[in-house]
């Protein structure tokens, strides 16, 4: 698997430091405020897992399945919504923790959802922010990583479902991208 990858963006101790900043911020802005993350299926499953552990409050923690790539390098445009039921977040603070920010389209697609469901607050947390041009405008409240548009798996990130267990952020080699594996 690691032969697979071209470069390492983001290594893991440069995460895990920049994780210990992200936490610290979240509880402050979030301080004297009981707050429901909801998490973004499957890619940001990784990143909210080590996020959490370092905030030593009760946190009530839900989960979402959407799909945007479909298994492609690059969104298809259009945000599904997998599941049937959404979490119940009526008059409560929510902290949306997604992996990538790109075209901006699940983020805010996810984020109106919420607040369509009475959510009182939603802030947003992303592992990393593409510089790019957005498809929706939306920003994260808070960005662990801010890199360039090109296409990266690892911590939680995956190409066609694999390389989500990879410690940190790489990008793959090209043959490995156009051979499909």
């Amino acid at each position: 698997m690691h032969d697979d990858v071209e470069k390492v963006l983001i290594d893991e101790e440069v995460i895990e430091r920049r994780l210990d900043v992200l936490s610290a911020r979240i509880l402050e802005e979030f301080s004297g405020r009981e707050f429901v993350v909801v998490v973004i299926l499957k890619g940001a499953l990784v990143f909210t897992a080590d996020l959490l552990r370092r905030m030593p409050i009760p946190l009530e923690i839900e989960c979402i399945n959407v799909a945007s790539y479909h298994g492609a390098t690059e969104s298809s445009g259009q945000v599904d919504f997998l599941d049937a039921k959404l979490p119940a977040v009526e008059g409560r603070s929510v902290l949306l923790v997604d992996d990538i920010l790109d075209t901006g389209r699940t983020l805010a697609a996810v984020g109106e959802k919420l607040r369509e469901q009475g959510a009182e607050v939603v802030k947003s947390c992303v592992l990393l922010s593409k510089d790019k041009e957005r498809d929706a405008e939306v920003d994260a409240d808070h960005v662990g990583f801010y890199i360039g548009d090109e296409f990266v798996v690892g911590y939680g990130l995956d190409f066609r479902g694999l390389y989500r267990n990879l410690p940190f952020i790489g990008v793959l080699k090209q043959e490995v991208i156009k051979d499909g594996r």
